[in-house]
């Protein structure tokens, strides 16, 4: 048996922020969400690695339409990419007009990269998102330097 040469065809997923949905035993978990870009790598099918997922192919660009998707949308991008055919950057999340509760709950939220080994999936790495963290670090440091009380009236 040998091992598929998926590496040369597509880049391998990176980090992303998963999807916020509901809990569902029969929804896009983030599981689920990492199987699938994990399935996408290895057949380079939509279709294909929605029903390995257990979900349909609508369901996926559904899940990908959503608010909130961007970081799956661009992971999802990212491994549909050839590797020969430029760098497709990292994904950015608009950082302008964000606020503190926005901030918080991106913070409690960690990327997600699918582990895989000889064409499956082996687990999933998770690491905090430390950009944001040092944002909330200076947007909190800026308000107690200008004398921020939380918005009490006095």
């Amino acid at each position: 048996m040998s091992t598929p040469r998926v590496h040369r065809l597509r880049r391998r997923p990176g980090w992303f922020r998963p999807v916020p949905v509901r809990a569902r035993n029969d929804g896009w978990s983030e599981v689920r969400q990492c199987a699938f870009l994990a399935q996408l790598y290895v057949t380079g099918s939509v279709s294909a690695a929605a029903r390995a997922v257990g979900m349909s192919r609508a369901s996926a660009y559904r899940l990908r339409a959503r608010a909130g998707a961007e970081s799956f949308a661009f992971a999802w991008d990212r491994v549909l990419t050839l590797p020969g055919s430029g760098h497709p950057g990292a994904a950015r999340e608009d950082n302008r007009k964000v606020t503190m509760a926005t901030l918080l709950a991106r913070l409690e939220t960690d990327l997600l990269k699918p582990v895989i080994h000889l064409g499956a999936m082996t687990g999933i790495a998770r690491k905090p998102c430390n950009p944001t963290l040092f944002r909330l670090l200076r947007r909190t440091r800026t308000m107690g330097e200008a004398g921020y009380d939380g918005g009490a009236v006095q």
